[in-house]
């Protein structure tokens, strides 16, 4: 008999549809797999005798040759267990073959035949809609996170007994609904940290404000204990918060990458602060099995890299990419993948190996030699893609012993929306382009025009700084934030002033 079900297979952060083909006939013994299965696919047939087993059911002992089609499209993982179980059963007239039109399954067989969660199930969730498939059936773990998908009606089973009697109409179930996450708007804006926790660093919070005004990358540069990393943590406290879209196309990153244990649309936006001992391979995504990297998991958010000069430079050269492109492709011999990564790059280091240098009280130990060895692990690429660059400095015991509290995160955002809105509206109807640092270079030379005198005062920061083609870019693009910032229509001589200030690169000449 020959019977046809579906499946989910992930490409990327989206997944593609996968038929599953079962036909048992005379002529042979034994399960036949085909259609490029991976080893994890393969295996299903072990897990599948058996979870029939230890569920009351017997394997066909005659010849079961099941398919996924499309043939020349790698099967990865375990949720086909579910899809090629039930396919197998129908084929053997043990379910109601009839039921399966209009459902994916997804989902992997313990060998006692209860259901493991798998990742991935929020995009085979948007897929099965799109096919206009009727219903998706996986484990309960993942309902709740299939369910945010409207359109389509997501079963959670705890085992194949429970499917088996969902299809033969002997059980009911209950459709599963959203997880109660937490909600969009303002109120996703709460937060435990505040910019009201930083005493001083005026300097740098304004810096950090236009970063996150107009998607800016920013450097920190600053001895041990002045703020870096408390300051950074708190960056995501002042971005807008997510849309409706932002947040499926970000959680849906999440759960190819097996990240969503609670369920539900994220909220906030992404902070992800890998180790400096991290891969290119964790960092870019990729791997055996391709999965986001970090430069994913951060999109929409900020990726935070603490201590930048002790990352691997090949580890680093990485993000130039992503920082230019907001996504990133990953090509191996037997795949290519591509994921979004349009994130905020936030990165702090120390001046110098010891880390005083400039600084106000402490002498600094290192020879001018060492100073410029470290700064050069940095390379002048990567520099250059990072928008502002601002020294942190100590702040005095004095103010840090001051009742009054910073401007809070509330506050900033504030602006920050407004400056976003503008931009909104700039941005109009041009296709990925959403924030002042997407700008190309026609949309520069319309929205960024300086005026003669400040024209001229860029060309002489330009000389004096011996700054790159790219860096007079990013200079405009930041005046042009500013000018957004400061609700004004046209950039004037101090908002590129201010913007020049962050492109002041002395303190890494040694």
């Amino acid at each position: 008999m020959f019977v046809r079900t579906y499946a989910g297979a992930i490409v990327g952060i989206d997944a593609a549809a996968v038929t599953v083909e079962v036909n048992i006939a005379g002529g042979g013994l034994g399960m036949y797999l085909v259609g490029l299965p991976d080893s994890a696919v393969k295996e299903s047939e072990q897990r599948i005798r058996a979870a029939f087993e230890n569920s009351g059911e017997r394997m066909s002992g005659r010849k079961v040759v099941v398919s996924l089609a499309p043939a020349d499209l790698r099967k990865e993982g375990a949720s086909f267990d579910l899809p090629i179980a039930v396919g197998i059963l129908a084929a053997m007239s043990r379910v109601n073959a009839e039921t399966l039109a209009g459902t994916m399954f997804a989902g992997e067989l313990s060998l006692d035949g209860t259901l493991k969660p798998v990742r991935g199930v929020l995009p085979m969730a948007v897929r099965a809609r799109e096919e206009g498939l009727r219903r998706l059936v996986l484990p309960a773990a993942n309902a709740a996170e299939a369910a945010v998908v409207e359109g389509v009606e997501v079963i959670g089973a705890g085992s194949l007994k429970e499917v088996i009697g969902l299809l033969n109409g002997e059980r009911e179930m209950t459709p599963a609904v959203p997880a109660d996450g937490e909600p969009f708007g303002a109120e996703a804006g709460r937060y435990e940290e505040d910019f009201a926790d930083v005493k001083g660093q005026t300097h740098v919070k304004r810096a950090l404000e236009i970063a996150a005004a107009g998607g800016h990358n920013v450097l920190m540069i600053g001895a041990p204990g002045s703020g870096k990393t408390m300051l950074a943590r708190r960056m995501p406290t002042i971005l807008p918060p997510l849309s409706r879209e932002e947040a499926l196309e970000t959680t849906k990153i999440h759960s190819v990458a097996g990240n969503m244990a609670a369920g539900g649309l994220l909220a906030r936006r992404p902070f992800r602060a890998p180790h400096h001992t991290i891969s290119q391979a964790a960092l870019i995504g990729g791997g055996q099995s391709p999965r986001p990297g970090e430069v994913s998991l951060a999109h929409n958010g900020v990726l935070f890299l603490d201590e930048l000069p002790e990352f691997g430079r090949s580890v680093l050269e990485v993000l130039r990419q992503p920082l230019e492109e907001k996504r990133v492709t990953v090509s191996r011999a037997k795949y290519s993948v591509e994921y979004p990564a349009n994130f905020t790059l936030v990165a702090a280091m120390n001046p110098c190996p010891c880390g005083y240098y400039n600084h106000p009280a402490k002498e600094c130990v290192c020879s001018p030699g060492a100073v410029h060895r470290y700064m050069s692990r940095i390379s002048g690429p990567l520099m250059d893609r990072i928008d502002l660059h601002v020294e942190v400095t100590p702040v005095p015991a004095a103010e840090l012993s001051a009742a009054a509290p910073g401007e809070p995160s509330a506050a900033v955002r504030e602006r920050v929306v407004r400056a976003r809105e503008v931009q909104a509206a700039r941005f109009a109807g041009t296709e990925g382009v959403h924030t002042n640092a997407m700008m190309n270079a026609a949309m520069l030379r319309e929205y960024c025009r300086p005026d003669a005198a400040s024209a001229a005062l860029l060309e002489r920061a330009m000389e004096r700084l011996s700054l790159s083609a790219r860096a007079y870019d990013r200079i405009l693009k930041a005046a042009r934030t500013i000018a957004d910032l400061d609700g004004s229509e046209k950039i004037e001589a101090h908002h590129l002033a201010e913007a020049i200030q962050y492109r002041n690169t002395d303190i890494l000449q040694g």
